[in-house]
C-alpha cells in the first residue's frame, strides 16, 4: 500500500490540529426515529404487583422455630433499583451466625442478588422458589433505574431510613456499574425524555405522601435539561432530557442465575404455604425475599399491591430512548417496547391486587404514544 494513502486512511496522533476538530454544539439531540406504535404490535401485555409497605422495606430477622429468618422484600416500585444494597444488608445479617449453608426463599430481583452476594460471602447457597425467571413478578418490571419509587411513606419511616436508603441506592448504582457493557447489554444507559404541553398536573385525590430521596444522590445521574424549541423533534411546548440506568431484565436475569449456577448453587422447585413448612428445610438459617408473596406466606398485611401494567410492542433496534407524555412512559429495551400508563401518577393501581391484563388500557396508552408520533416530522 502507498504509505500516503495509508497515512491518509490513519492519521498519526497528535498530528490533527484542535482546529480541525469543531466541538459538538451543546445542546445536541441525535436523530430520533419514532416508535411504531400500533395496536397489533402489542405482542404480550403483562401485569405485576408491586410489594409496597409505608415503612419501606423489611431487613428483620425473627426467629420462626429453630430456624433464623432474615427479611428482605417490601420494595415497591424499587426492586430492582434497590436489589443489591438491600440484598448486601440482608446477607450482613445472615452472615452473623456460625452456618454457612444457606437458604434463600424466591428467585426474583432480592432472591437472586441475595443468593449471589452470599456466595461472594462464602456461603453455600440454595434457593428455594415456585418460580424463577422470567415467571418471576419481578420479571415483569419497567426495567427502569427508580430506587425512590413507591418504596414508602414519608410520614411512616423511621428517622433513619433517608440514610439506610441512600446507603442501599449508592450501593446498588455502584454494583450495576459492572454490569455495563456486557454481552447481551443487561444493563445500560439510556435518554429519557419528559415531554409537556404545558398542563399541569394536579394533585389525585386521597394521595399519599410517597417519600422522596432522589435528592441525597443527585450526584449519581445527569440533571434534567431543558431543549430549547427546535433543537428536538417532539412536536410539544416543552421537551426534558435526562439519562439514566436501564435494564434489559431478559438477559440481566439470565446473567445473574447463570452466575448463580455456575459457583455452584442450586435452585429447587418449592412452594411454601406457612412459615412453620420452613423447618423441613436443612438449612438453619433463611433469608426470606417472596416480595408481594409474603404478604400470604407471612400474613403480611403491611404489604400493599400496587398494580402495574406494561403493554409490550416489538422490539425496534433503531431507537434507543425513552419518554413520557400525557400519563404514560415508554422505554425501549432489547427485548420489547415498554409502554405503560402512568394516568393517576403514583396512585395509579395503588392497592389493587388484580393481575389480569387489561387489553383496553393498553391500546389506549399504545394511542396516546401512536398520536405522539403522528405529529412526528417525518424521517
Amino acid at each position: 500500500m502507498d504509505r500516503r494513502i495509508f497515512l491518509g486512511l490513519f492519521p498519526l496522533a497528535g498530528c490533527a490540529r484542535k482546529s480541525q476538530l469543531p466541538a459538538p454544539p451543546a445542546n445536541v439531540v441525535p436523530q430520533l426515529l419514532p416508535i411504531r406504535a400500533e395496536p397489533d404490535r402489542i405482542f404480550r401485555t403483562t401485569v405485576c404487583s408491586r410489594p409496597f409497605r409505608a415503612a419501606g422495606p423489611r431487613l428483620e430477622v425473627e426467629r420462626v422455630s429453630e430456624k433464623v429468618v432474615v427479611h428482605n422484600y417490601g420494595h415497591g416500585g424499587s426492586g430492582w433499583s434497590l436489589s443489591w444494597g438491600s440484598s448486601a444488608i440482608a446477607v450482613e445479617k445472615a452472615m452473623v451466625h456460625e452456618t454457612r449453608d444457606i437458604a434463600v426463599i424466591g428467585c426474583g430481583a432480592l432472591g437472586i442478588t441475595s443468593a449471589i452476594l452470599l456466595q461472594r460471602a462464602g456461603a453455600k447457597v440454595t434457593i428455594y422458589a415456585k418460580e424463577r425467571p422470567p415467571e418471576v413478578r419481578s420479571s415483569r418490571a419497567t426495567g427502569s433505574w427508580t430506587p425512590d419509587s413507591r418504596v414508602a411513606l414519608s410520614n411512616a419511616v423511621t428517622a433513619g431510613f433517608p440514610a439506610l436508603w441512600e446507603k442501599m441506592t449508592r450501593y446498588s448504582f455502584h454494583t450495576y456499574e459492572s454490569y455495563l457493557g456486557m454481552a447481551g447489554n443487561p444493563v445500560e444507559w439510556a435518554d429519557i425524555y419528559r415531554l409537556s404541553n404545558g398542563e399541569s398536573r394536579h394533585e389525585e385525590p386521597g394521595a399519599l405522601p410517597f417519600a422522596r430521596y432522589q435528592d441525597r444522590v443527585s450526584d449519581l445521574t445527569p440533571r434534567g435539561q431543558e431543549l430549547a424549541p427546535g433543537t428536538n423533534p417532539f412536536p410539544t411546548k416543552s421537551a426534558v432530557r435526562n439519562s439514566t440506568l436501564t435494564f434489559n431484565i431478559a438477559s440481566f436475569s439470565r446473567q445473574l442465575v447463570h452466575d448463580f449456577l455456575i459457583e455452584g448453587g442450586k435452585i429447587e422447585n418449592v412452594e411454601f404455604h406457612d412459615p412453620s413448612e420452613l423447618s423441613r428445610l436443612p438449612q438453619k438459617v433463611i433469608v426470606n425475599c417472596t416480595g408481594y408473596g409474603a404478604r400470604a406466606l407471612w400474613k403480611d398485611e403491611s404489604i400493599v399491591p400496587v398494580r402495574g401494567q406494561i403493554a409490550w410492542l416489538i422490539p425496534q433496534p433503531e431507537v434507543r430512548y425513552g419518554l413520557m407524555f400525557n400519563g404514560v412512559f415508554v422505554l425501549s429495551r432489547r427485548d420489547g417496547i415498554v409502554v405503560q400508563s402512568m394516568g393517576a401518577g403514583e396512585m395509579e393501581g395503588y392497592n389493587n391486587p388484580s393481575e389480569v391484563p387489561d387489553r383496553k388500557a393498553a391500546e389506549a396508552a399504545v394511542a396516546i404514544i401512536k398520536d405522539l408520533y403522528s405529529r412526528f416530522p417525518q424521517v
